[in-house]
């Protein structure tokens, strides 16, 4: 089984490269992982703070 780890993307990025790690983690295409987190923050504006959060956590 392949060892799979969550990075940020340093190739396939907008801002930080949170949506295109994890996009290439699920092997998804990365616009629609940008698109469901826009819709996420327009829901409350949580996404926001969720994409600061993980641009810190998720290492480079």
């Amino acid at each position: 089984m392949e060892n799979k780890r969550l990075y940020r993307s340093s190739t396939n990025y907008m801002i930080c490269g949170v949506c295109g790690g994890i996009g290439e983690y699920f092997n998804i295409d990365p616009t629609l992982v940008r698109l469901a987190w826009v819709i996420f923050s327009f829901m409350g504006g949580s996404g926001i703070l969720a994409y600061i959060i993980a641009s810190i956590i998720i290492p480079k």
